[in-house]
């Protein structure tokens, strides 16, 4: 990785309390950018702050929830107003679900829309103007599940195929004129998600049912995002079994049905039984 890339790059990443944002965010302060920190949590991201960067001044919270238009604005306006640019935008906020469609509220999948994809389109909305300024970069963290169905998560993966459209087709938009946009899709990972994940009724499900020491850890993730951003790639998609799994989807769809079905129904307290 070009270490030097991001120096003094004005990068904003959503989601930047927790898990991948949070790791991203370290990551990009430590290489010298101006980290532009969005979420939910105001509080925990001042406090987060002094860690991202020793000099206050190259580091900015704001308050943002993705699924409000105007939050995403604001947030635009914000980092504009106290540094001139965007080169890097990074759509990392994200909401997962965990709950048979037959059995679901049909709010959550609602919910999943407006958080994932969403905030993700309002966010590039009024970024896109300063990024073609700077031939900057716009990322969509996605999933595998982006590639592949993953069953009792219909919210969830309809949201980020939406995503990885939108995307696809945003890069194809501006071919010829300096943008890059980057499909980033991480395996499981370490990560808050799951125990914020909503079951059927909306409400949050409050526990993981995979052995989070075992997952690659958002900071491992984060290090392969700033490969990719620092490589201009188009797609990443991490891990080998992530790989396979897109990989066995687009040649063995009617196996990699029967393996995932095999692989959720041996989940701890799998929504199947």
């Amino acid at each position: 990785m070009n270490r030097t890339y991001f120096k003094d790059k004005v990068i904003i990443v959503t989601g930047a309390s927790s898990g991948i944002g949070l790791a991203s965010a370290r990551l990009f302060g430590t290489l010298g950018a101006k980290v532009v920190m969005a979420a939910r949590s105001i509080d925990k991201m001042l406090a987060l702050a002094p860690e991202i960067s020793q000099n206050e001044d190259d580091v900015l919270c704001v308050k943002c929830d993705v699924s409000v238009e105007d939050d995403c604005r604001n947030l635009i306006e914000a980092t504009v107003a106290k540094f001139g640019r965007i080169d890097i935008l990074v759509n990392n906020a994200g909401l997962s679900m965990r709950a048979m469609f037959r059995d679901l509220d049909l709010k959550v999948i609602h919910r999943l829309m407006d958080v994932n994809f969403w905030g993700t389109v309002y966010c590039t909305k009024y970024a896109l103007p300063y990024l073609l300024e700077s031939k900057g970069q716009v990322v969509g963290v996605i999933s595998i599940a982006g590639y592949s169905a993953l069953p009792a998560r219909t919210g969830y993966g309809s949201s980020k195929y939406a995503v990885r459209g939108f995307l696809d087709t945003l890069r194809i938009e501006h071919l010829k004129d300096g943008l890059n946009v980057l499909v980033f899709a991480p395996g499981y990972t370490a990560s808050n998600v799951r125990n914020a994940a909503l079951v059927a009724d909306g409400s949050e499900q409050g526990s993981t049912p995979l052995e989070e020491g075992k997952l690659m850890s958002a900071e491992q993730c984060a290090m392969y995002l700033a490969k990719g951003l620092s490589r201009r790639k188009s797609e990443m998609i991490l891990t080998g079994l992530g790989r396979a799994t897109v990989w066995a989807h687009r040649l063995f769809p009617r196996l990699t049905d029967r393996l995932t079905y095999g692989f959720v129904a041996r989940e701890a307290g799998s929504p199947f039984k």
